[in-house]
């Protein structure tokens, strides 16, 4: 399946500065968000979880194809169940949610919204997550950019506050298109930066080159 740019960028900036024993992937996918991190670091536990059935068998395959498959293990089961049915916290979680692009919207703001909440609502989202974040853990997500003070507003009401942020465009002269945010517990001075990814069609910008070149056969 095609790989979109949101999990490369993700992957890729995630912080791995505490060293994370456990990560988990919400909503994986083909586990792209997943394998990436299992090559960027040791951490002896990435578990993963995606609810649609083909989705997941792909994943799966996708895990034990990879070099690093006994560290990987994805469930089919829903962000819901998961939940219940589990104890532990993760050090790490990662999540690119579902959401409607900008190639779906229609001229109905509300319902666009509506729409987007739906593929993955940031309130269950978020609340899943201060459940299963430890203490001193980390949670990184991409998002639409227009939706990222809503997402940050709505984190705080779980106490999960924003550390760093990445505003992503697509080219010098383009809006800003998403919004790579950072969560802990901890309150801090949030580390802001910005990043083009193209100067042209196919011409990469030094910073996306140099985030991403790890995980691309040509660049």
């Amino acid at each position: 399946m095609k790989i979109g740019t949101d999990a490369v960028l993700l992957g890729a900036w995630a912080s791995l500065k505490n060293s994370p024993f456990s990560i988990l992937d919400i909503g994986a996918g083909t586990g792209v968000l997943s394998l990436m991190l299992a090559q960027r670091c040791h951490a002896e536990l990435i578990d993963a979880i995606e609810i649609d059935d083909k989705t997941y068998e792909q994943c799966v395959e996708n895990f034990e194809q990879s070099p690093w498959g006994d560290r990987l293990f994805c469930y089919h089961a829903s962000l819901n169940e998961f939940v219940e049915e589990l104890d532990d916290t993760y050090d790490l979680i990662i999540c690119n949610p579902p959401f409607y692009t900008e190639d779906y919207k229609t001229d109905n703001t509300q319902r666009d919204l509506a729409r987007f909440q739906d593929a993955m609502p940031f309130n269950h989202l978020l609340e899943s997550v201060s459940k299963l974040l430890s203490n001193d853990g980390i949670f990184s997500v991409v998002i639409p950019f227009k939706e990222s003070s809503t997402f940050i507003q709505t984190a705080s009401k779980f106490n999960l506050f924003p550390n760093r942020i990445l505003h992503v465009k697509g080219n010098p002269t383009s809006e800003i298109k998403r919004a790579l945010l950072e969560f802990s517990f901890r309150e801090s001075e949030i580390n802001m930066h910005s990043l083009i990814i193209e100067t042209e069609r196919h011409q990469y910008t030094k910073d996306y080159v140099n985030l991403t070149k790890d995980f691309y056969l040509k660049m």
